[in-house]
């Protein structure tokens, strides 16, 4: 069992995020354990959806309320809701209730829910008072602060935090850890040049660290800078910080293969 301190026992709904759902589920099985190991009771919704980040950058409201709309009745009744993704728990915690201006009862249930969501990493410092996991990694690591997580959410010193607690982890700070992936969720599809050149610089940063591994809050932004080192031929792995602390890194870093890749796994 993990250090915390002593609280109440909080019902917890884990919000999964869609790209945790269909590109990384060992990071949902993670921030499970991670919460359970709180001492936290963690329910996941089924009918959970998008949280509707994509449709509100578009400028789309109207269907973004509805997406919000159905977030909110899909996580009400719970203590908490924690994301591991600082640009969905901003989207949340922030943005929901701009979106019902002129509707007074939709407004209050965002505000009522805003109060609740929180970022993986900063619900387990901040809230349940955690100090240190149970996991060991004997790797060299750099972090990356997603823009969401860090500017909207204040999440900085709690993931480092108990990353200091992993056993054999030695953490090793890029120049410019603060510096955007160029991901940016639609900023990517809008402004591809914009978005390559960014990627490209902090992929340089990253690699300068001489680091074995990357970790993030965020699964967007570590898709996008594996993508790009795995482009130059870069030796760093990619993984959520969830399985790092939860102590879950031992399957293939993101983006890599589950198997090694024959022409023999096309006809199958």
């Amino acid at each position: 069992m993990s250090k915390h301190a002593e609280k109440p026992a909080y019902t917890v709904g884990l919000f999964v995020t869609c790209l945790v759902d269909v590109m990384r589920p060992n990071v949902g099985f993670a921030a499970v354990k991670l919460l359970e190991d709180a001492g936290c009771q963690v329910a996941v919704p089924e009918s959970q959806t998008c949280c509707g980040q994509p449709a509100f950058n578009s400028g789309d409201n109207a269907d973004t309320a509805k997406i919000a709309k159905a977030v909110i009745e899909a996580f009400e009744g719970f203590d908490y809701v924690v994301a591991p993704s600082g640009s969905c728990a901003a989207m949340i915690k922030e943005h929901y209730a701009e979106l019902f201006d002129t509707d007074p009862h939709w407004a209050g249930r965002a505000h009522e829910l805003s109060a609740r969501t929180y970022e993986l990493t900063s619900f387990l410092v901040d809230i349940c008072g955690m100090q240190s996991v149970e996991a060991s990694l004997d790797a060299k690591i750099t972090y990356h602060d997603s823009c969401s997580g860090l500017r909207e959410l204040s999440v900085k010193e709690q993931p480092r935090k108990l990353l200091k607690s992993v056993d054999g982890l030695e953490i090793q700070e890029m120049k410019r850890p603060e510096t955007c992936c160029g991901f940016g969720g639609t900023f990517c599809v809008k402004y591809p040049e914009i978005s390559g050149k960014i990627v490209d610089e902090k992929s340089d940063d990253i690699i300068s660290t001489d680091a074995d591994i990357l970790l993030a809050g965020d699964l967007g932004c570590l898709l996008n800078m594996s993508g790009k080192m795995h482009r130059k031929d870069a030796p760093v792995k990619a993984y959520h910080v969830a399985e790092v602390l939860a102590d879950m890194a031992d399957g293939p870093a993101i983006g890599a293969p589950s198997k090694p890749f024959t022409l023999d796994s096309l006809k199958k």
